[in-house]
């Protein structure tokens, strides 16, 4: 299978070029896309819904140019909908693209795009989400800065991400990551070896404190966390700060 041979060598190796780790992290997207959701679903036992749904609540009210960052079948952006609010979801991959067109996209318009060279001119956007889709970016530094670049002086940052959860629950939460979604991978997505990566690279993604360091390394202001579920996943906010 395709997606096995190209995941036998891992992308953490330091020797595989950003381009290859770039079109392998696609081949894996593009392969588990027809049961992304469901599979999102079976995972988090539906509870991924509640996360993001919290980070639509957190940036109600927010006007303008909303970027739905590595956005996939669109399911963040269908909350981000309404008002006089514009919805993008950027995506650099067309397959999972395509799976969320066929659930609707009333008022979102979908374009393709990586977060390391985002297709949007010098502070244009209003809010710029991600939910689950940093940790695939090939230099994590590149794209906070080309986040801070897009963004308006002011406009928020909204970020969802897997981190660490409490010390009490660490252990149980490695061995179902371990042990249970790669078999759910095999049985459901037919894809094992894919959600072995994307397991692996929650772990390499950093804690809440070292996002938060890099997030305000980037040039982002007024750097915040939030956890949910015990620390499984968090909710990072900055802002781009107004030019002084």
């Amino acid at each position: 299978m395709q997606t096995r041979n190209l995941l036998d060598n891992s992308f953490g190796n330091q020797a595989v070029s950003a381009a290859e780790r770039r079109r392998r992290i696609g081949v894996v997207f593009d392969a588990i896309a027809p049961r992304y959701d469901l599979m999102n679903d079976l995972m988090s036992f539906g509870i991924h819904r509640l996360w993001k749904r919290t980070l639509a609540r957190r940036v109600a009210g927010t006007g303008g140019l909303a970027v739905d960052l590595a956005g996939g079948t669109g399911d963040v952006a269908r909350l981000l909908v309404g008002g006089e609010r514009r919805v993008v979801v950027c995506d650099p991959s067309l397959p999972m693209m395509m799976a969320g067109r066929t659930r609707g996209s009333t008022g979102m318009t979908w374009l393709a795009g990586e977060a390391e060279k985002l297709p949007f001119a010098d502070a244009s956007v209003d809010l710029l989400t991600v939910a689950f889709g940093l940790r695939n970016a090939t230099h994590l530094g590149s794209a906070l800065a080309e986040i801070r670049r897009v963004l308006k002086p002011g406009a928020r940052f909204v970020c969802l991400e897997f981190s660490r959860p409490a010390k009490w629950l660490a252990p149980f939460y490695d061995l179902y990551s371990f042990l249970v979604i790669p078999r759910l991978g095999a049985l459901v997505a037919r894809e094992p070896r894919a959600y072995q990566y994307l397991v692996e690279s929650i772990r390499r993604f950093p804690d809440q404190a070292e996002f938060s360091r890099l997030m305000e390394q980037s040039g982002l202001g007024g750097v915040q966390w939030e956890n949910v579920s015990f620390g499984i996943a968090c909710l990072h906010f900055g802002i781009r700060p107004h030019e002084t």
